[in-house]
């Protein structure tokens, strides 16, 4: 019995060691293709999981609490989100000795609620201009919806509350025999709700953003930053080409999107798709969360009259307490002129550079986003 066995284990082993000489070129193929190709995606599956994590977890403090604005009251209703969801929403109705203007549709930060308008919106509702702001759903009184987390990113459910909110004043305006024009003014996630979901809707005339950025680009922002920081292996995050970091954040946000089922559109994209809408753009200089190279891509990016204000010194949505007078006058200079139509004696010229100084907005220069440079704070330079 032994003899046998000893001699089936011997003949086995060299079957085995015939077979490898005699196939060691297609042995040798397989084994490098486990080294190119499933090691790099066990790799990049590791770092997938890391960078959603990260993406999932990532958090902006609030900029302002309930304690840092007038809750001013105003006419509360309901209406639905574009997908159904239940709403609430408040109208905040102008300055009574002011003439009527338009109305402009609030979207609140990440956390905030809609009564944060009467901090963003001061200047408008002083202005004449009516204010419809409304609660995200699962942010201020608005229920929430079962499965389905906030987070700082706008998905296509901020877009759908969005949406809803631009067709209950667009039902509203149609009920008061008024044209079914509106603006939009968002801030921070609010920022990305109003620009991918203005791109659905034609009665949006203008948007003015603060703080926002796009979800992708961002992502991509955070990946480079973190991700040295994080990883083990010096291939994940060392001198790569930027399709790299395309390819890798079109996982991440496939791989969260998959965890959250939402999807998460994209700011940078829906800019291409607005076409001539007017937009202005705000960003806090000393902004530690949200780089300014996003305000500078987003404002590069936008084809129609924009507008683009680095507001010296303030933190993140902080450019309305920093400067508050600037930041009212742009806001109604801006709505005025292109969701009023009002002709001004100093109108916004378009694509160019606020200054705080009283120069022709048309002699400013343009900017690059991939690298930023603190604005002359003294003069405003030609715009070639």
């Amino acid at each position: 019995g032994k003899p046998g066995q000893a001699l089936t284990e011997e003949g086995i082993i060299g079957a085995i060691i015939e077979l490898l000489q005699r196939n060691w070129a297609l042995i040798s193929i397989v084994v490098t293709l486990v080294i190119l190709v499933v090691v790099p995606i066990l790799i990049l599956r590791k770092y997938v999981h890391l960078i959603a994590n990260i993406f999932q977890n990532t958090h902006v403090p609030l900029s302002f609490t309930a304690r840092d604005y007038p809750r001013v009251g105003g006419e509360v209703v309901d209406f639905r989100a574009f997908d159904g969801h239940l709403l609430k929403g408040v109208f905040l109705k102008p300055n009574p000795d002011a003439s009527q203007k338009g109305v402009v549709i609030f979207a609140h930060e990440l956390d905030s609620d809609k009564y944060s308008a009467n901090r963003y919106c001061e200047a408008l509702i002083n202005d004449g201009f009516e204010v419809f702001a409304f609660d995200f759903r699962g942010q201020g009184e608005s229920i929430p919806e079962d499965g389905y987390k906030v987070r700082l990113w706008p998905s296509d459910r901020e877009q759908a509350d969005m949406l809803g909110a631009i067709a209950f004043v667009e039902d509203w305006l149609e009920q008061q025999g008024r044209p079914r024009e509106v603006g939009l003014v968002g801030v921070s996630r609010g920022a990305g709700a109003a620009v991918i979901s203005a791109v659905h809707v034609p009665s949006v005339k203008a948007i003015m953003i603060d703080g926002g950025f796009s979800t992708d680009a961002y992502l991509e922002y955070l990946m480079q930053r973190w991700v040295g920081i994080f990883a083990k292996v010096r291939l994940v995050y060392e001198n790569h080409h930027p399709a790299f970091w395309r390819f890798l954040r079109w996982l991440t946000i496939r791989e969260v999107s998959r965890r959250q089922n939402c999807r998460f559109p994209s700011v940078r994209k829906s800019l291409h798709r607005l076409g001539a809408m007017p937009l202005m753009v705000i960003h806090g200089e000393k902004d530690g969360h949200i780089p300014v190279t996003q305000a500078q891509m987003i404002f590069e990016l936008a084809r129609g009259p924009k507008y683009l204000w680095i507001c010296p010194r303030a933190k993140h949505n902080q450019a309305v307490v920093t400067q508050p007078e600037l930041y009212g006058s742009y806001s109604v200079r801006f709505f005025r002129q292109h969701l009023c139509g009002m002709v001004q004696d100093e109108p916004l010229r378009g694509d160019g550079l606020l200054s705080q100084i009283a120069q022709p907005l048309d002699e400013i220069p343009r900017i690059s986003y991939t690298k930023y440079t603190k604005p002359d704070r003294m003069r405003t330079r030609a715009r070639k």
